[in-house]
């Protein structure tokens, strides 16, 4: 048995909002479960097993990482060296799971599955993640956040359609928020004048099913960004490290830079001062610590913003907490392991709508992105799909670098 099986379900958010075991997740994720499912090899710990859809996808992926070496015996060797240790399954083994997140239609299908119940979260565990991982937890740590000059940040949950459209008429304009909802789902842009039936019904479905909606007002923003936390029973919030992203005019995920820490943090000190961001990053150990008492194990992000106003920036501290893995601790992850320090580049999770359009896209950068391995075994430059490929891809995870000293 392997001390641990890695699981990918991105469905995390929407399942929580459903929150019933019954959950099915639309086709569409469902597309995206099974392209991406090898992506926790990355980030599985050594000597832990990932679960895929089926083995053909390791397969592809084992072949396609040596096409990548482009026939070179020395950059195939060093990729070797570099590359996760674990094992695979295509099963359901009974045994301590690391998804994505817990949900009730994650733990109805394990225990389908036949994995035992003392690998299984309780029912009460599960509702507690939900209570934890939702957007009006931010309500309980903002305000010590503020409290640190060069901070901004408001939000109001309203319960009631009339609360939201008073508040609408008092700020005129608001982002509005399901209270779970990921990766800019669930967000909506609003003004006062533009306010009509059709939007009154979004938000009243919302109320109807998750209880409240979030306002808050639109700010001026230059830069997202999160600062990435580990939570341990027994030894409490840690800083994991920060993760410097960029989202379309949705507010959708589109990339992760992949950059040291200390890039990261210069890149954002020419907007606000290091000691702001030092401030916060306390503070929300502290705050984390006391909102999640042992009720939580694993990753979660802080999103943030940079945000511009009169006379200069501020921080906005705490956007949301996603209390779960996200691309941005994969991307720091990948990024403190796997790539040389002195390179950068894009961490990207595309979409593709058509079939086709990701095995051309993918044969396009073997040939414009050569893989460059150092001496060390880090990579320096190049184009690497930490998925696989074929024709019938709709989602890929790749990365693509460049070396500051080339």
């Amino acid at each position: 048995m392997f001390p641990n099986v890695y699981l990918f379900n991105p469905d995390y958010d929407m399942a929580m909002a459903n929150f019933t075991p019954y959950y099915k997740s639309p086709a569409e994720i469902m597309r995206m479960i099974a392209d991406l499912s090898v992506l926790p090899w990355w980030f599985a710990e050594e000597g832990n097993c990932v679960k895929v859809e089926n083995m053909a996808l390791v397969s592809l992926l084992q072949k396609q990482l040596r096409e990548v070496c482009g026939g070179s015996m020395e950059v195939e060797r060093r990729l070797d060296e570099l590359l996760p240790r674990t094992a695979w399954t295509a099963e359901w083994p009974s045994g301590r799971y690391i998804p994505w997140g817990w949900t009730p239609a994650l733990v109805h299908r394990l225990r389908q599955e036949g994995v035992e119940e003392c690998f299984l979260p309780s029912e009460e565990t599960v509702r507690r993640f939900r209570f934890l991982s939702s957007r009006q937890r931010c309500l309980e740590v903002l305000p010590e956040l503020l409290k640190i000059d060069g901070t901004c940040g408001e939000m109001k949950a309203c319960v009631s359609l009339s609360e939201l459209e008073a508040f609408l008429q008092e700020r005129g304009e608001l982002v509005l928020k399901a209270p779970w909802s990921g990766s800019g789902r669930g967000l909506l842009k609003v003004s006062s004048a533009s306010w009509n039936a059709q939007l009154a019904g979004w938000a009243a479905r919302i109320l109807r099913v998750q209880g409240a909606v979030m306002a808050e007002p639109i700010y001026d923003k230059v830069v997202d960004f999160a600062m990435e936390f580990y939570v341990e029973k027994q030894n409490g919030v840690r800083f994991a490290g920060y993760s410097l992203f960029e989202t379309d005019a949705h507010g959708n995920y589109k990339l992760n830079l992949l950059l040291s820490n200390t890039e990261i943090e210069n890149r954002l000190a020419a907007y606000v001062s290091r000691e702001i961001l030092h401030e916060v990053r306390t503070c929300l150990l502290s705050a984390l610590q006391q909102l999640l008492k042992d009720d939580y194990e694993g990753y979660l992000g802080v999103d943030m913003m940079i945000c511009r106003v009169a006379g200069g920036y501020v921080v906005h501290p705490c956007v949301e907490i996603n209390l779960r893995l996200n691309m941005g601790v994969v991307s720091r992850l990948f990024f403190d392991r796997y790539v040389s320090p002195s390179s950068s580049g894009q961490y990207v999770v595309e979409h593709y709508a058509a079939e086709g359009e990701a095995l051309k896209n993918h044969h396009r950068c073997l040939s414009a992105y050569p893989l460059k391995i150092a001496q060390d075994g880090r990579i320096l430059q190049g184009y690497l799909s930490l998925t696989p490929v074929q024709a019938t891809t709709h989602y890929q995870v790749y990365v693509v670098l460049s070396d500051a000293g080339v």
